[in-house]
């Protein structure tokens, strides 16, 4: 029993020392002129829907829950964010070749599609994230038509 005891308190003591290590918040109050929804004149509604169910992982600027501030948590939304921000970064959509924004076009289709976009580990969490069929609907023609358009 005192071992069990001896563990739980490094555990604890660990658990307590990690949440003094800083993470890195994706927030920034400027919406560059290379954003996607700038850029391409997109309607109200198709910003919305993209701003609530994609632009936390991929823009430069999420907005944090309050569970964010708790270690190991944060790290796991840091590393997530970075991934997404890698993969896609709407505000950067300006300095993408035409070619590169078909690409990218053509893989945000895909993803949506095949239910890979938003994931499902976000949106159990944030529930208004998840795409209804006619909104799936919605965003597909408009990324379908934008594609077209570069083609």
């Amino acid at each position: 029993m005192r071992v069990v005891k001896i563990i739980a308190l490094i555990l604890l003591v660990c658990f307590v020392g990690i949440q003094f290590v800083p993470t890195k918040l994706n927030q920034s109050s400027i919406v560059p002129k290379n954003d996607f929804l700038i850029l391409n004149n997109t309607p109200k509604e198709i910003g919305t829907i993209l701003q609530v169910s994609c632009y936390d992982c991929h823009s430069n600027n999420t907005k944090y829950p309050w569970y964010n501030k708790i270690q190991p948590i944060a790290w796991f939304i840091e590393d997530h964010v970075e991934e997404g921000k890698a993969e896609l970064n709407f505000n950067e959509w300006g300095s993408l070749s035409n070619r590169r924004k078909v690409s990218k076009l053509r893989s945000i289709i895909k993803q949506i599609e095949s239910d890979k976009m938003p994931l499902d580990s976000y949106t159990l969490i944030h529930k208004e994230a998840e795409l209804s069929k006619s909104e799936k609907t919605l965003v597909l023609d408009y990324m379908k038509e934008l594609r077209k358009k570069l083609e």
